[in-house]
């Protein structure tokens, strides 16, 4: 039986078997208040590995910098509508906002800077915390996962996201620094969970960004000492061919299918299947 890079053993997660249909969706938020630990990265990537097994993926860039909408190919600068739209016009339609990409079974929601604006808008809006569970209800049926790709904060944005999702994924780079506002990140969900949405679950911690050094080893222990099962049997490496995939506007497993990260996301996502987490 294989073991992780924790010694866990575990059964080889199999390939999913293609969907007769789709949907209801569960919403992933994809959270870390920490910049730069593969958040955007693992949200395009996840979905573009379960987009090639048959799942309908959608996209919430929730993040002022757009790098989701720009990671897969849509000009932030030049889209009329963005996720900010339907956070405050009640008039628009979500599935007009709704962008197609130029991969099968993966659609995003835009961002650019606008959504910038939001956290100070959201302060007097009514259910402030509840708008982006609204925004999505409609899209619930017609997707298999949506994943919130949230910004590095833990403020009213984040919130939103934490209160339309079923679970979160907690990215979390291999080294010490990453460690520390972990915890902060684990109060704001109980938070969430005791006060709005009693239901959300951690759906797991994924280590991103590992080399093989005694420094990234010890923060593995770490983080197996904090969360136990809750950390992800595959762990995302260090790579070059990440940003170049970002350049090319597409999830490394496509861009580069054979590539050792490509097997680490598409293990990400059956591990995900398999646990029951995405149908």
């Amino acid at each position: 039986m294989p073991t992780d890079m924790l010694g866990r053993e575990y059964e080889t997660f199999p390939v999913p078997e293609p969907l007769q249909q789709h949907g209801p969706a569960r919403v992933i938020a994809m959270c870390n208040q920490k910049g730069g630990v593969g958040k955007t990265t693992s949200s395009i990537n996840i979905a573009g590995a379960l987009s090639q097994y048959g799942r309908r993926c959608l996209i919430v860039d929730f993040d002022p910098q757009g790098a989701a909408t720009v990671g897969l190919g849509i000009n932030a600068n030049t889209v009329e509508n963005t996720i900010y739209t339907v956070l405050f016009n009640t008039r628009v339609d979500v599935h007009d906002v709704v962008r197609h990409t130029a991969f099968e079974n993966l659609d995003i929601i835009p961002a650019n800077i606008d959504l910038s604006a939001a956290e100070v808008q959201l302060v007097t809006e009514v259910g402030r915390e509840q708008i982006l569970n609204s925004v999505l209800r409609p899209l619930r049926d017609e997707y298999d996962v949506i994943i919130i790709d949230c910004q590095p904060s833990l403020g009213l944005l984040t919130v939103n996201a934490l209160t339309a999702a079923d679970g979160v994924i907690i990215p979390v780079a291999a080294e010490f620094f990453a460690l520390r506002g972990v915890a902060l990140l684990m109060q704001s969900i109980e938070k969430v969970q005791s006060r709005i949405n009693p239901n959300l679950k951690v759906y797991g911690v994924l280590v991103t960004m590992f080399t093989r050094t005694l420094h990234c080893e010890e923060v593995m222990q770490r983080i197996y000492e904090a969360f136990q099962d809750k950390v992800f049997h595959t762990v995302i490496s260090r790579s070059i061919k990440l940003p170049d995939s970002t350049v090319a506007a597409a999830p490394i497993t496509m861009y580069a299918p054979s590539h050792k990260t490509s097997r680490e996301y598409r293990e990400v996502a059956r591990e995900l299947v398999a646990n029951g987490v995405i149908a």
